[in-house]
């Protein structure tokens, strides 16, 4: 797919790795939709941006916590722009909890933002798109969703079930729209976190060092431009997955 030109949605798309893929599609010629939930300031910062490199970008706020704003989320973008051709679901929570100190509330926050929001976004993004046009879906997952541990257990099983979700909707959403997933490693230091924390990652990773966001933006890119490619997870993570 040429992207110049086509509209992309990008959840959490005002912050951190969503940000930087919305920048990138932004330069490639895209049309945004940044979808945030309470950084407006944020938001509002990347459409400047966007704008200033002669580009186009819309805000939209949505709790993706509740179906009915994710399913208004991509009529309202579908209202603006005319067409849909491209969903990155990146927003996602990521917070601690083993199996004796998950908590109802932390099990139902991960599974509503994590995994419910990204299968209803596709769920009406599919049915604006339609059965004629190529469109793209890419699922933000995590290395943890294939070697899980005993740590961040509700987390690790949305982005497990993310893939499954992703590898489901490549068959039921074939052929037109291609359906991928990215499952990045050590990108960014968790909230709270700061650089200290990825050196250290670092030295058990075999590429001896942590990834980029750019790094995960490559990923996306090859994605969107190839026309065969569904149904398939690209780790990013410089050999940590292994």
């Amino acid at each position: 797919m040429d992207i110049k030109g086509k509209v992309a949605i990008v959840t959490g798309g005002a912050v951190r790795l969503g940000r930087v893929l919305v920048l990138e599609l932004a330069r490639r010629g895209a049309r945004l939709v940044i979808h945030y939930h309470s950084s407006a300031s944020p938001a509002l910062e990347v459409i400047t941006q966007i704008k200033g490199m002669g580009g186009e970008a819309i805000a939209i706020q949505a709790d993706l916590r509740q179906t009915a704003e994710t399913q208004s989320l991509i009529t309202r973008a579908a209202e603006h722009f005319g067409q849909l051709d491209i969903l990155v679901n990146s927003a996602a929570i990521f917070k601690p909890g083993d199996w004796a100190g998950t908590t109802e509330a932390n099990w139902d926050e991960h599974m509503a933002i994590n995994l419910k929001a990204p299968f209803f976004l596709s769920q009406t993004f599919a049915a604006h798109v339609g059965r004629e046009r190529p469109a793209h879906i890419v699922n933000i997952a995590d290395w943890r969703a294939t070697r899980p541990s005993a740590h961040y257990l509700v987390y690790t099983l949305t982005k497990a079930a993310l893939i499954a979700m992703t590898q489901s909707l490549a068959l039921a959403l074939a052929p037109n729209i291609q359906v991928n997933a990215i499952a990045p490693g050590a990108i960014l230091p968790p909230p709270g976190q700061d650089q200290a924390y990825l050196d250290q990652l670092a030295q058990k990773i075999p590429a001896r060092r942590t990834g980029s966001p750019d790094d995960v933006a490559k990923a996306l890119l090859f994605l969107l431009d190839s026309d065969f490619v569904t149904g398939d997870v690209i780790p990013v993570t410089g050999g940590e997955h292994l």
